[in-house]
């Protein structure tokens, strides 16, 4: 009997849990019964994807840069990958502008809603917590390059939310063993491809759990959510997001099919369980070693690129997020009757640029941006928490959608860089990890 494809074991694991979250809310103990019982399974798979990635991180980019040999390969994958990220990243942001201001989501909703909303999360300790983030941050100009440079390795490689740091460690120290002389460089190669394999497996191991993690997941999401009838006045503003992200999905197959010959069902098949995994756990950043996994083995991306693009794109390219940026902001200001001109404009699109750069690749890291964003058009504070209130309350359904668009952004260009270089393989070829030296 043919084993069942584990995106298709995701996709019963889903729709298990959210049948479960269904009916277990309609009983007094549901709640608690799932928190108690079922979300720590969900959590402990978050925690072991996040165990890796830092790891993985390391040992990925460290191995590719150093197989290249010749430091003009990296210039011409790193070249190519900045910009590929950085021109997405602005064209999900303006298919966000077109959206909103097209569809004006945030026209019309009344007071009474509004005070409804602000009632309910002003206050919140989430929304609190993220303006108070935001604001600790400095907001000088040359800031994210300060940012990129540890202090500490060691504090980095214990921080998750400082991977952008461990990514630029990752790649001096590969640069340097490219520079130094292969004689010397050659046991520390060997240790690191010995310590990626390990990695590698580590990563099959943990995706053997992935379908029953993903039901405590979704099971939890679904008794946790509550005010039904607030959510179903903000369809109009999720739908725009949700809209603006299968536009940005198109977009993706339309470049994949243009530029390599691939079928977007070739495309989807081979990304999908890191998609089920990213719609799951909210996090490009847990769900980075089933990306790689699935970009190098199913989808043919030499491991030289792969192991770049990816973990760069983990924390660079945040499309999803991006064009969720604009929408939430200029969906904020019309509800708030806050008038936006075209400089302002101009002001999110930069703005949502530089902060989706080195952003949390984590649950909730959009809210953290969207408060940056709004601060930089002079959005009045005293209804910053106001604006959040409004967006609060479907936030985390859609940051489930827009982790998805992360993830195949970083698919896509992935496979375009690997095509430019000569470095996309059939599929029925590639070899097993295993099996490479």
């Amino acid at each position: 009997m043919k084993k069942l494809p584990l995106h298709w074991k995701i996709v019963i694991g889903m729709v298990l849990g959210i049948l479960f979250g269904i009916v277990v809310s309609n009983f007094s103990w549901g709640r608690e019964f799932v928190s108690d019982w079922i979300a720590p399974f969900g959590t402990i798979f978050i925690r072991l994807l996040k165990l890796i990635a830092i790891p993985l991180i390391f040992t990925s980019l460290v191995k590719g840069i150093s197989d290249l040999k010749e430091i003009s390969k990296f210039r011409n994958i790193g070249v190519r990958t900045i910009i590929l990220y950085i021109s997405t990243t602005v064209i999900a942001i303006v298919v966000g502008f077109l959206l909103v201001n097209t569809l004006k989501p945030g026209v019309g909703i009344s007071q009474e809603t509004i005070d409804l909303l602000t009632a309910t999360y002003a206050g919140d300790a989430s929304i609190t917590s993220n303006i108070e983030k935001a604001e600790q941050q400095d907001s000088g100009p040359l800031t994210f390059l300060i940012d990129l440079v540890p202090e500490n390795i060691f504090i980095a490689f214990g921080n998750n939310s400082l991977m952008l740091q461990v990514i630029f460690f990752s790649i001096i120290f590969g640069i340097s063993m490219l520079l130094i002389d292969p004689g010397s460089a050659q046991p520390v190669a060997k240790l690191i491809t010995g310590l990626n394999e390990i990695v590698l497996k580590m990563v099959d191991l943990f995706m053997q759990i992935a379908p029953f993690a993903v039901f405590a997941l979704l099971a939890q999401i679904v008794v946790s959510s509550d005010n039904i009838e607030i959510l179903q006045r903000l369809l109009f503003y999720g739908a725009t997001v949700v809209l603006g992200l299968i536009l940005i999905l198109c977009f993706y197959l339309l470049v994949v099919y243009f530029y390599t010959g691939k079928s977007p069902r070739w495309f989807i098949q081979g990304i999908a369980p890191a998609q089920l995994l990213a719609f799951s756990t909210s996090s490009s950043a847990a769900t980075l070693p089933v990306t790689m996994e699935r970009v190098t083995d199913h989808l043919g991306v030499d491991n030289e690129v792969s192991s770049f693009v990816l973990p760069v794109g983990a924390t660079v390219n945040m499309d999803g997020t991006s064009l969720y940026q604009a929408v939430a902001a200029v969906f904020i200001a019309q509800a708030l009757h806050f008038p936006l001109d075209f400089l302002d404009q101009l002001t999110i699109i930069l703005t949502a640029l530089l902060a989706s750069i080195g952003a949390a690749a984590v649950p909730g890291a959009g809210m953290i941006m969207l408060v940056i964003v709004l601060e930089s058009i002079g959005f009045p504070a005293d209804k910053l928490a106001i604006g959040l209130a409004l967006i609060f309350a479907i936030d985390r359904p859609l940051d489930m959608c827009r982790t998805v668009i992360n993830i195949t952004g970083d698919a896509m260009v992935s496979v375009v860089v690997a095509k430019s270089l000569g470095k996309l393989h059939p599929t029925n070829q590639i070899l097993n990890p295993k099996s490479q030296t």
